[in-house]
């Protein structure tokens, strides 16, 4: 999406006829208010459904097929991203009827390695960019640091907006940035990465929500997995709404991605039925919701082992991350 589209879409939507700064501010600021002792019970009433056994295989399956396996530290090295992309395609060798995941998601540099390891594959290969974790950097550092990772065959994009922008008020310039950075994407679809653990309120949440899919977003992040805390299921649940009303009123589908701390196929349940009670069976798939986790595939297979064996196997049964 150009910058002309996407600024005279946004026009549209807000019903003005400039877009700035101001009429930004007006229209995000406009939004109903979170409730946010009813956005807290709201998860935690969700959080304490039980599932059925048939149900509950299928949910393990699900989030196994949603999760982009993700490595994002100093020392990684090829062959630790080989490895990663190894468990990608199959993660459990003993079953070969456990799904793949989604994708593996790497810094820019291991990108031509994962998209080696997985050629063959419909995994994908996501890449953070935007300097991520912090996104302190200028917008031509940023939009060359997206074609880098296009260039070395990365087909998702996670980037992170500019908190310190954002929290200052200055929306048009992190609309700016999400829309140059979906054009440099080309064919890559775009996730935006919101951190929620430093927009302070669940009103900032929403108005970043809505701000990252005004401007051209394909999928909308909690976290880097950088910063505590992470990915909750209150501010996981109020993105749902978002990407919710946004279809009501656009008619177009954006993806939800909730991302750190969630290690458990307990927590991985959660999510899920929260997914289908706020937004809707629609997001139910990996297409449109994942996980950005490392260790919750660890966990997943020693569930789903559990329920084709009846007991739990030792943890020399499965691959560490």
């Amino acid at each position: 999406m150009s910058t002309s589209t996407a600024t005279s879409r946004a026009r549209d939507l807000l019903g003005v006829s400039a877009l700035t700064n101001a009429s930004l501010t007006t229209w995000l600021h406009g939004l109903p208010g979170v409730d946010h002792v009813g956005a807290d019970a709201r998860a935690a009433a969700l959080s304490t459904r039980s599932i059925k056994t048939t149900s509950k295989a299928w949910a393990i399956d699900t989030a196994i097929s949603m999760i982009d396996l993700t490595t994002l530290e100093g020392a990684d090295t090829e062959g630790k991203v080989r490895s990663l992309c190894a468990k990608a395609i199959t993660p459990d060798p003993l079953d070969p009827t456990t799904p793949h995941v989604a994708a593996v998601c790497v810094y820019n540099d291991m990108v031509g390695v994962a998209k080696d390891a997985l050629k063959g594959t419909d995994i994908n290969v996501a890449a953070v960019a935007t300097a991520f974790p912090s996104g302190r950097a200028s917008l031509p550092v940023k939009v060359a640091d997206t074609k880098d990772a296009v260039d070395a065959g990365a087909d998702e994009i996670d980037m992170v907006i500019d908190r310190g922008a954002f929290l200052s008020g200055r929306y048009r310039q992190v609309f700016d940035e999400i829309v140059a950075t979906k054009e440099a994407c080309g064919q890559a679809h775009l996730k935006v990465i919101l951190e929620t653990g430093e927009l302070v309120t669940y009103d900032n949440v929403r108005r970043a929500s809505w701000l990252a899919m005004l401007a051209g977003a394909d999928f909308i992040k909690t976290s880097t997995g950088k910063i505590q805390p992470a990915a909750t299921l209150p501010v996981t649940l109020i993105m749902l709404e978002a990407v919710r009303d946004w279809r009501e009123q656009t008619g177009e589908m954006i993806g939800v991605k909730p991302a750190g701390g969630i290690r458990t196929t307990k927590d991985a349940v959660k999510f899920l039925v929260t997914v289908n009670e706020i937004a809707g069976d629609d997001w139910l798939t990996p297409q449109w919701f994942r996980f950005g986790a490392s260790s919750l595939l660890t966990d997943l297979q020693l569930q789903r082992q559990k329920l084709a064996t009846g007991a739990y196997s030792g943890p020399d049964y499965v691959t560490i991350d």
